[in-house]
């Protein structure tokens, strides 16, 4: 945190991605800042709540409880003239997008910038391998990608530059390699922003209501041509390598370090063309490097979207020209330079072997911490129930590993709140018993509403909130349930005020009481909560 805070400018100092994208913010002036945790965008809000709370009074932080929370927060402070940030990962984008959309008609007011963290190859991410980049089309927003740490802090200082010339909410988008990865980063000085707005009233930009609405969209649509001109003229987007050649590459982001360590790989001499503007994509300049090419190669992440768009361009300026992209790279999965190795091997004919990779290890799979409290509520579950006549629901968390070796209780898993929402299908579908796993945070992200609907339609699942006091798998940040040692919110309470019955509170540890709740509340013809509330080592260790 104190290299983050280094008032040496000029002084190149090595931060992480995350690490650099909060001293951009802070480089630029941020005012304001909302985020629910998500890796691989975790640290950025992380180190936020540690310089506000250890005393920087500006920027504003907060953790909020769900992303679409959190996007309102800062929607709120821009309209109030704040500059915002809002954080979080891939699938908070798809929580807040009901209002992502609306913000971008609107426009802002105070600049903001939205950074969204993608996560190819699941390494922390169990719903699906999700690719940001389309909410660009959907939402009329811009996307800047950057490649490195540097790039991480420029990027997000050019999207607050963007926003304050524009009105636009901007996307910086980011991947768990470029968040994570660490380098040097020259270092500018932090501004001194004040930290009060004032919301003027002004039904005509804040209000998207008919035919109002319709006025925004063409507003929009507009804008988004005049930052496309501005995206023409951008220093971002990079050309670079010989003039005169048949063959070139086109990539953005990460991918295009491993198309450059590819190229020095293989002794080669190509050119290059890096985009760091997404969307609106700077198509004259894309025009005008393929028009003398026989041969281009685009190499990106996941679907082949800059691909397609190359593939479009092509056919007004160079019909002949032959696109290499999916055909020859991955599309599942990260980007790795021996990909691009081959695939550069087969378009120029220079001979390259794969390396032969060793996996032949013996395979380990994850474990809850020792002296995890989920141990012993999953441990209870296995002794007062048979497992084959009972259904198991996961949710999102560090009880995710409950499915793994050795408990293997968990029968379906798909997004945050979900457990208790798809319990409540099948229980309306089947007469069979069912347990479902939700996490503290988790609850209050997303939980509270399918629990409503559970009682309000009464089926009758066993639901196990596991409190252990913290948002554990993330890093341990706060919740209402548990901030700084303080309960601001009481679980209990709300299960109770949502209409349920049968709840009660139990200590894992006390195993018999445990056990014996659990038989009796699987048995109940009402929704039954237990509340297995034990704190997370880690916050013991703390203590």
């Amino acid at each position: 945190m104190e290299e983050v805070l280094s008032k040496e400018i000029g002084k190149k100092i090595i931060l992480m991605g995350n690490e650099a994208i909060v001293r951009g913010a802070l480089e630029a002036g941020v005012q304001f800042v909302a985020t629910y945790p998500g890796t691989p965008a975790s640290e950025i809000g992380n180190i936020f709540y540690r310089i506000t709370r250890d005393g920087l009074k500006v920027p504003y932080f907060e953790f909020s409880v769900n992303e679409k929370v959190a996007l309102e927060a800062v929607v709120g402070a821009s309209f109030s003239g704040l500059k915002s940030l809002a954080v979080m990962k891939n699938f908070g984008l798809n929580v807040c997008s009901d209002a992502l959309l609306p913000f971008c008609y609107t426009g802002t007011k105070g600049p903001t910038v939205i950074i969204v963290a993608d996560d190819p190859n699941c390494w922390s991410s169990g719903q699906s391998e999700e690719n940001s980049r389309p909410f660009a089309f959907l939402a009329h927003i811009p996307i800047l990608e950057p490649s490195d740490p540097q790039e991480c802090k420029d990027f997000v200082k050019l999207g607050f530059e963007i926003s304050e010339k524009f009105n636009s909410p901007v996307i910086v988008r980011t991947t768990t390699r470029v968040a994570h990865q660490k380098a040097p980063v020259v270092i500018s000085e932090l501004a001194s922003p004040a930290g009060k707005g004032e919301f003027v009233k002004d039904v005509r930009r804040f209000v998207t209501m008919p035919p109002r609405v319709l006025e925004m969209k063409g507003e929009l649509l507009e804008k988004v041509k005049k930052i496309k001109e501005f995206a023409e003229k951008s220093d971002i987007n990079i050309k670079e390598g010989p003039k005169s050649a048949k063959i070139g590459i086109i990539t953005s982001g990460v991918s295009y370090l491993h198309a450059k360590e590819s190229l020095k790989d293989l002794s080669l001499d190509l050119p290059i063309l890096k985009l760091g503007f997404f969307y609106p994509l700077p198509e004259n300049i894309i025009k005008d490097f393929i028009k003398k090419f026989e041969k281009v190669l685009v190499v990106e992440e996941l679907e082949p979207f800059l691909e397609k768009e190359v593939e479009r361009l092509a056919k007004t300026v160079n019909p002949k020209l032959q696109v290499f992209g999916k055909n020859l790279l991955p599309e599942i999965g990260e980007m790795r330079p021996e990909f691009v190795s081959q695939a550069l091997s087969k378009i120029t004919g220079k001979k390259y072997q794969m390396p032969k990779i060793f996996t032949d290890f013996p395979r380990r799979f994850p474990q809850f911490c020792v002296g995890c409290p989920y141990r012993l509520i999953l441990s209870a579950i296995k002794k007062a129930v048979n497992e084959k006549e009972v259904i198991f629901g996961g949710d999102i968390g560090c009880y995710m590993l409950s499915g793994l070796p050795p408990f293997f209780l968990q029968d379906y898993l798909s997004c945050m709140g979900s457990s208790i929402g798809i319990a409540h299908g099948i229980k309306k579908a089947t007469s069979q018993k069912l347990i479902t796993f939700i996490g503290d945070s988790t609850f209050f992200h997303a939980g509270i509403p399918a629990l409503i609907n559970t009682v309000f339609n009464k089926s009758n699942p066993l639901i196990i909130i596991m409190n252990n006091q913290t948002t554990a798998m993330t890093g341990h940040q706060p919740h209402p349930g548990a901030k700084e040692g303080e309960e601001i919110v009481k679980i209990e309470e709300i299960v109770k005020a949502c209409g349920v019955k049968n709840v009660k509170t139990i200590d894992p540890i006390n195993s018999q009481e445990f056990e014996e709740t659990i038989k009796e509340f699987l048995a109940k013809d009402e929704v039954s909560v237990i509340i297995a509330r034990h704190p997370c080592i880690f916050l013991l260790k703390k203590k």
